[in-house]
């Protein structure tokens, strides 16, 4: 009898312990499958907490470089955002195209002339953080009289125009506009008579209304992170970008959609400024200082710069070797010399002022 139910009891003992097992392996793949849920689950929500952080991170970045260095000014229906520092003598600060009156202090440009004189360095209309109203063209007589109206809202007399680039055209059709007595012009690498040139024909239709807006919406904002280095190595060639430049430069407003709009539109009208401006240069009569860097990859010295000085009477000339279109980086001190120059010829008279200076050419370039 009790062999029979041994053999019985080892018969079932395996089916026993096999569905023991079973409800024990289907039990722990339960447990498992919701240890995994919860997992996946506080892994997304990691992630989103990631994700949001991130964004967060990003949103501040942006607004910490959109954030405005200077103070605001409305004239005329149009938000100007200046830079002012120092006292003394009026000196306005006009920026090329491309770039905002921020690219002036982080050259240093601003800290040295505030040394002895007010600076006041101006966002033209579309770039940094000024407006650039879509009911207005804005041609470079337009800007200068936008320009002259800021002045005269901050109680400006007689300043000394320093414009760089695009911003020399704006300098010049502010003396041919005539509303106010000037000191006189400082131009830096600037562009003065028509030329052919391949990024006025592309920048041609992406300054048509609604075509470039079209254009410029289907270029996300991190393809215009990509391309900016490229941009600033033309732009500084022959010289290295400077590292402060790079660190300081505010790219996030550079490729905003307003102020690539701003550039475009400025740059379609680049030679249509030019011309407009021509023939009053022989008619000039204001102390006027010319500097270019003959390395210049942007706008040719001799064919602009050379030939502004020929046709200008009483107008000085300094060529820098080795230099390229930002000159404000590397030349601070002959840009400073000028000034200090133009304040004095404007205390001496007339006559001074119009005496035809010969050329001057300094050393070598200093390199970044």
């Amino acid at each position: 009898m009790f062999s029979r139910l041994i053999r019985q009891a080892s018969r079932r003992a395996p089916r026993l312990m096999a569905k023991q097992a079973t409800k024990v392996l289907k039990s722990t793949a339960k447990v498992a499958r919701a240890a995994v849920r919860r997992g996946n689950k506080a892994v997304q929500q990691t992630s989103k907490a990631v994700r949001k952080t991130r964004r967060a991170v990003k949103a501040a970045e942006a607004a910490e470089t959109r954030r405005s260095p200077g103070r605001f000014v409305e004239v005329d229906g149009v938000r100007v955002h200046y830079i002012i520092r120092g006292k003394g003598r009026p000196v306005v600060l006009i920026h090329g195209n491309g770039t905002m009156a921020e690219d002036f202090v982080i050259c240093g440009l601003v800290d040295q002339l505030a040394k002895r004189y007010r600076v006041i360095a101006i966002d033209r209309p579309g770039f940094g953080h000024t407006d650039r109203p879509r009911y207005r063209v804005w041609t470079a007589s337009a800007q200068a009289h936008l320009v002259h109206r800021v002045l005269e809202r901050l109680n400006v007399e007689r300043p000394v125009i320093v414009g760089h680039s695009w911003g020399t055209l704006v300098a010049l059709a502010l003396v041919v506009g005539g509303w106010r007595e000037l000191r006189g012009l400082v131009l830096l690498s600037g562009y003065y008579y028509p030329t052919r040139r391949a990024d006025v024909a592309f920048s041609a239709p992406l300054a048509i209304p609604g075509v470039g807006d079209a254009a410029r919406s289907m270029v996300p904002q991190a393809v215009g992170h990509l391309l900016a280095p490229q941009v600033f190595r033309h732009v500084f060639w022959p010289q290295l970008v400077p590292a402060r430049f790079r660190a300081r430069f505010p790219v996030e407003i550079a490729i905003d959609p307003v102020q690539q709009r701003a550039s475009a539109e400025d740059t379609a009208t680049l030679n249509a400024a030019a011309a407009l401006l021509q023939p009053h240069y022989s008619r000039l009569r204001v102390p006027l200082a010319i500097i270019t860097g003959d390395a210049d990859a942007i706008v040719d010295a001799r064919d602009h710069s050379c030939r502004l000085h020929e046709q200008v009477a009483g107008s000085t000339l300094t060529i820098l070797p080795g230099l390229g279109h930002m000159i404000q980086y590397a030349a601070r001190g002959q840009i400073g010399r000028a000034v200090d120059s133009l304040m004095g010829l404007a205390s001496n008279g007339p006559k001074q002022s119009r005496r035809s200076t010969p050329f001057r050419r300094f050393g070598s370039a200093p390199r970044f």
